[in-house]
């Protein structure tokens, strides 16, 4: 069977979001994760911003990990991926500027569609890591990674958290970006289906939600009806993986005892040592201690 070349499968993502269905992703972080999830039938794939960062550096979500870091590891996933693949570029890397580059890299390392967000990152010190930049400079960054962008079948999707903000701004800022150009909308944080109904009137783009797994948008007829055509639950193959080398390393030297029943997001905890990154930004990051 001849291999897709990446405009092929820009192509195929491009197909699946004109169609009336949800799609729903496999989470992929490595190649071979991701030629497991087309052999099974997977139609898209997502590399995640957190994943790549426990993949490449095993360190939490802190916007630690580079662009070329996140552009090896979507390049090496891009080299044998039969499936569309999503990056989730978090904020860009930056700038407006440097949302630019991150679309050029990311289009070159074979990625069909990518995920700008409005969030403020890195997070400033005693902030959360779910502030949200101007609507405008969300803006400049969507019509900055459309400038850049080189093969017009690559999406690229404008990112928003919905939890954080109220209804009329998330309304706002979906409709800003929509009209900037943006190929679809990415939505983190709708609570059930009325509240997506209220942010998504309007919107003629494909929708992406992020849902990790909220059971009050379990309805896959209900979502394509109302625009939504990839549904994100979030990335458990990945943490299957971690917790699956866990027990078997232990099991392997023999070690007993009730660390062998810690889930996979306490091992997480554990090896990515976060209270280490909390104690350096307390340390030099808090200018008024």
């Amino acid at each position: 069977m001849p291999k897709a070349s990446h405009q092929d499968l820009r192509r195929s993502f491009r197909a699946l979001t004109s169609s009336n269905a949800c799609f729903h992703t496999a989470s992929v972080f490595d190649p071979m994760s991701a030629r497991i999830a087309a052999d099974l039938g997977f139609e898209v794939g997502i590399l995640g911003g957190s994943v790549a960062s426990l993949q490449v550096l095993a360190a939490p979500d802190f916007a630690l990990i580079t662009l070329s870091e996140f552009v090896e590891q979507a390049t090496r996933i891009g080299r044998v991926a039969q499936l569309p693949v999503i990056a989730d570029a978090d904020h860009g890397y930056g700038n407006a500027l440097n949302v630019m580059r991150t679309v050029v890299e990311l289009e070159r390392a074979g990625i069909s569609a990518l995920t700008i967000e409005d969030t403020l990152l890195p997070a400033q010190f005693g902030r959360k890591s779910t502030d949200l930049i101007s609507t405008a400079e969300g803006v400049g960054k969507i019509r900055a990674a459309l400038e850049a962008r080189v093969d017009p079948e690559m999406s690229i999707f404008a990112r928003t958290n919905a939890a954080i903000i109220p209804v009329q701004e998330a309304i706002s800022r979906v409709q800003q970006y929509q009209a900037a150009g943006a190929d679809g909308i990415t939505i983190v944080g709708i609570r059930d289906f009325d509240h997506l109904a209220q942010i998504s009137e309007g919107v003629t783009v494909p929708l992406m939600l992020v849902t990790y797994g909220n059971p009050e948008l379990h309805d896959n007829a209900r979502l394509a009806e109302m625009g939504v055509r990839v549904c994100v639950h979030g990335h458990a193959a990945y943490f299957a993986a971690i917790k699956a080398t866990y027990d078997c390393l232990r099991e392997q030297r023999q070690i007993l005892g009730n660390e062998s029943n810690m889930s996979a997001t306490e091992l997480t905890h554990t090896y990515t040592q976060p209270e280490d990154y909390v104690e350096w930004a307390r340390k030099f990051m808090n200018v008024n201690e």
